[in-house]
């Protein structure tokens, strides 16, 4: 989700898993939104577990439970305010993913995703991802991109897209092959969130 969204969320200004996860909004969402964000983020795994470091299988069912799956994923990144969702995220080698850009946008589903084109101008936003929670690094991404797949009955679908969409559709792809956000910013932003990440971890842990 950029956060991704993810699930994965909105990075930078909310531009999603830019996907960033808007946890910027943390302080100002009531208990019942904020309490169905904490659950949906429970099933995400987190940087560290192997299936994120990994590249996800082929899907070649195209039946209810893939659509059951689709739902599921659906809702869980709807409760973590995310934009984009990869199955990874969840702990399913499947490369099938899912997002959301904008409040009344249409839910699309990407299974089998592949990039067809992706344009030469580039952009570096910030980005954050539900698996990597509380960070937030610069990423360059294509600004434009084409990309072919399937959608949850099977049906050929060509997503061709531009800005924000552009880049939650390349950070749930990555999230397909094993890439995480930290592996496409530079080493002293890597260090300082893995610092953040500690000082995070240590501060809960002595709470």
């Amino acid at each position: 989700m950029v956060e991704d969204g993810e699930l994965e969320s909105q990075a930078g200004a909310d531009d999603g898993e830019p996907e960033g996860d808007g946890r910027a909004q943390e302080d100002r969402l009531d208990p019942e939104v904020e309490a169905r964000r904490v659950a949906a983020l429970s099933f995400v795994r987190r940087l560290g577990d192997p299936i994120l470091k990994s590249r996800a299988t082929q899907v070649d069912r195209f039946d209810d439970a893939l659509r059951r799956q689709v739902a599921r994923m659906a809702g869980l990144m709807s409760d973590a305010l995310g934009l984009g969702l990869a199955a990874p995220q969840l702990g399913i080698s499947q490369r099938l993913l899912v997002y959301r850009v904008g409040e009344d946008a249409p839910l699309i589903t990407l299974v089998n995703p592949e990039l067809q084109w992706v344009s030469t101008d580039q952009e570096a936003l910030e980005e954050g991802c539900l698996s990597i929670p509380g960070v937030n690094v610069e990423v360059e991404r294509a600004v434009h991109v084409r990309v072919r797949a399937r959608d949850e009955v099977g049906e050929e679908r060509l997503v061709e897209a531009s800005g924000l969409e552009a880049r939650v559709i390349q950070h749930e792809i990555d999230h397909l092959d094993g890439v995480l956000i930290l592996d496409r910013t530079s080493r002293e932003q890597r260090r300082d969130a893995m610092r953040a990440l500690r000082e995070s971890e240590q501060a809960q842990e002595a709470a």
